[in-house]
């Protein structure tokens, strides 16, 4: 694996507690991106001026988020889109804070205003349906700190066609996932299911299986991702 980033055991902590998952972010970026630096997160004026719009105080897993890396489109914005502190604002129902959009508008992230005195709040989803009156806040992730690790592990599958690539699964992929990747230490989720994402870890190669609908993959060089379309064949997107 990676020399310097153990990913399964910094992920690890990240699930355990909010200052892990800061952690995480910052080693994942290093070593399978760019390294954090100065200026990639908001200034706490930005977050001032989102609460005095919004007439809330943003939890502080959101500031500490935003801060750190919140202007970083490379962990958070290469398919869904982080909102930015001006653009955050409470939903028509006065149920969430948004923070986040799924790329074409089918689905929105929020925090429920009645807990957002919580440190490190629940994070839920809310789809996009053509019934309006069917839309409802579903839960997605117990913390907003695991959901910030969901994101940068998710934008990483999507960041560069070189080195990702989603697989359509047929009956026997996932169980050549399973046995050719380590299950990594990620909940399952959405919170409260039996089923839902999981994540991989193969040799250099991140991946996540969508309840065997979808198999998306990144390696940290197209070296990596080849190996791991000969360990699990199939109908890949990118493998032309």
């Amino acid at each position: 694996m990676t020399q310097g980033f153990g990913l399964a055991a910094s992920l690890a902590r990240g699930v355990e507690r909010r200052s892990g998952a800061w952690s995480f972010v910052q080693g994942f970026a290093a070593h399978w991106g760019d390294a954090l630096e100065n200026g990639d997160g908001w200034a706490e004026a930005d977050l001032v001026a989102a609460e005095e719009r919004l007439g809330v105080r943003l939890p502080t897993a959101l500031r500490e988020a935003y801060l750190l890396f919140g202007r970083r489109r490379d962990l958070t914005s290469n398919h869904d889109v982080l909102l930015g502190p001006a653009e955050l604002y409470v939903d028509d129902a006065k149920e969430a804070l948004v923070f986040r959009h799924e790329n074409q508008g089918a689905a929105s992230w929020g925090i429920l205003l009645d807990s957002l005195q919580d440190d490190d709040p629940a994070v839920c989803v809310r789809p996009d349906l053509a019934d309006k009156s069917a839309e409802r806040w579903e839960d997605w992730l117990e913390r907003l700190s695991l959901c910030f690790v969901e994101i940068v592990l998710s934008e990483s599958l999507v960041a560069d066609e070189g080195l990702c690539d989603f697989l359509d699964p047929d009956e026997d992929s996932i169980e050549l996932l399973e046995a050719n990747a380590v299950r990594l230490p990620f909940p399952v989720y959405p919170t409260g299911q039996e089923h839902g994402s999981r994540w991989f870890l193969g040799q250099d190669v991140l991946l996540r299986d969508d309840d065997g609908a979808a198999v998306l993959a990144c390696g940290r060089t197209a070296e990596d991702l080849d190996r791991v379309r000969e360990l699990i064949p199939g109908n890949w997107l990118n493998d032309y």
